[in-house]
């Protein structure tokens, strides 16, 4: 057993004013990289969360309340992407609530660069990725409604885990493709997960725990999972060769999903791992290195308090 201290610090943390109000804030981190999400708390009731990069709305998201342990106190949390198609350099979020703007948070997006790569596709691949007909439109509106919907409840705060065992990795996130089809064509794409190489029948894992929203055998993903971790925020897993997990069912985070296979658009055995927050693709490495909410920090700046958990005493002799 752990007995919980709370310790008030006295430090000051970052306020600003709008309109005569005062504002505790913190980012998480404080300068994202291009394709990486960006935590956003506040101790004010907000309803939404915009980026702008060059004056553009380049990212949207709402802002939900989050309820912690005894004796702290509540906050509000907006989770965005930086698109990895934005330049690097400063940007703001502003964040909003009924009657209009309330905060203005200026900062800066580190750069970073991604790989390239070029596939060459058979005559098969080329069809496949090419038709469009009822079915491949049905399915791609049903995703597109899945990605759009944004619930309220939070399934998982921590960081991920790795979907699957191996560590081999045949293409990575934000890898800039020039895809060559056998009629001659060449159609440049952006990668938009993490593609892992394993033999077919290879455990596949849900990411972090929540609720299946999708289960299903689609014309390009193949055997395809959707798990919804957050408002807006999603794991999606294609390819598989094998489905274990049900529509609707809550999953926790390392439990068995299905297993790796080559159905849909594929040039063999493998597991694309995309993640999906606000409909934009994120790095889902980004995810696995910090909390998805990161409830001690946010605590800790917020509310100047920091949480120590202590062993139980023993018994005397």
């Amino acid at each position: 057993m752990k007995k919980r201290i709370l310790f008030l610090l006295l430090i000051s943390l970052t306020i600003t004013a709008l309109a005569g109000a005062e504002i505790k804030f913190t980012l998480l981190p404080e300068s994202p990289r291009r394709g990486e999400p960006v935590t956003i708390a506040l101790d004010t009731y907000a309803t939404e969360a915009f980026l702008f990069v060059g004056g553009n709305q380049a990212a949207k998201g709402a802002i939900y309340h989050i309820e912690d342990a005894a004796g702290v106190p509540c906050y509000f949390v907006a989770i965005l992407t930086i698109p990895s198609t934005v330049a690097a350099g400063r940007a703001v979020i502003r964040i909003n609530n009924e009657r209009g703007q309330i905060l203005e948070i200026p900062f800066t997006i580190a750069a970073r660069t991604f790989r390239q790569e070029t596939i060459e596709l058979t005559p098969a691949l080329t069809t496949l990725v090419t038709t469009r007909n009822e079915r491949t439109i049905a399915e791609a509106n049903r995703l597109w409604q899945i990605l759009i919907t944004t619930g309220n409840q939070v399934y998982h705060y921590g960081p991920f885990v790795a979907p699957i065992a191996t560590t081999r990795r045949t293409s990575q996130f934000g890898t800039r493709r020039v895809n060559q089809y056998s009629d001659g064509r060449n159609v440049t794409s952006i990668h938009m997960g993490i593609d892992y190489g394993a033999p077919t029948g290879t455990e596949v894992y849900a990411c972090g725990t929540g609720k299946v929203i999708l289960a299903r055998e689609r014309v390009i993903t193949g055997n395809s999972v959707v798990i919804e971790h957050a408002p807006g925020l999603y794991s999606l897993y294609y390819h598989l060769d094998t489905m274990t997990a049900k529509e609707n069912a809550i999953v926790q985070a390392g439990e068995i999903i299905g297993t790796v296979g080559s159905t849909g658009f594929s040039t063999g055995p493998h597991l694309h791992w995309e993640i999906r927050l606000n409909t934009e693709n994120t790095d889902p490495d980004a995810f696995i290195a910090r909390p998805l909410i990161d409830k001690k920090q946010i605590i800790s700046r917020l509310f100047n308090i920091v949480e120590i958990d202590l062993p139980e005493a023993e018994g005397g002799d």
